[in-house]
């Protein structure tokens, strides 16, 4: 999968699949913002010490942002059941926050799911995180009433959300 488009003040972004060698950018990326506000989890360190048993294998797809010769974001979709992905491990390089990057990805993720025929997308996040659920929010996902779900192995997920692809 491969998606060009323009982004202000940043140049050409390409927006390709995971390949082998991506395994340390995309642990860098997310352990900066994760680093940033919270604490690596547990569930983290297994997604980020093989990616591609953990997400890829498994039947999800994890999405790079390029620019130039370098990857500045990154989104993943976990299967969760036969026609269910979760959004997860999204993010954008500090230097490229804001040039509309985290919308071209969650975009592309969405239309990604739906290539895979999903019918719904999930995801956690955190209250404090509140320009990641407005775009969220931009893009169509709802908040689910937690009391309602099974217990997030994240400690830092108190704000759960879908969009319903059909």
């Amino acid at each position: 999968m491969s998606l060009r488009s323009s982004v202000p003040s940043t140049g050409d972004v390409l927006i390709r699949s995971f390949q082998a060698g991506d395994e340390a950018v995309f642990r860098a990326l997310n352990e900066q913002w994760i680093k940033r506000y919270f604490e690596v989890e547990a569930k983290d360190e297994a997604m980020f010490a093989d990616p591609q048993k953990m997400i890829i294998e498994r039947g999800g797809q994890i999405l790079l942002a390029i620019v130039g010769d370098r990857s500045v974001g990154c989104c993943a979709l976990l299967p969760m059941g036969d026609d269910e992905f979760e959004v997860a491990k999204m993010a954008v390089a500090p230097g490229h926050q804001g040039n509309g990057i985290g919308r071209r990805l969650l975009g592309a993720a969405i239309e990604e799911a739906k290539h895979m025929q999903a019918h719904r997308l999930y995801l956690e996040t955190n209250h404090s995180l509140t320009p990641a659920i407005r775009l969220y929010e931009s893009l169509g996902f709802r908040r689910l009433d937690p009391s309602k779900l099974a217990p997030s192995p994240y400690a830092r997920a108190d704000v759960y959300m879908e969009l319903k692809l059909i």
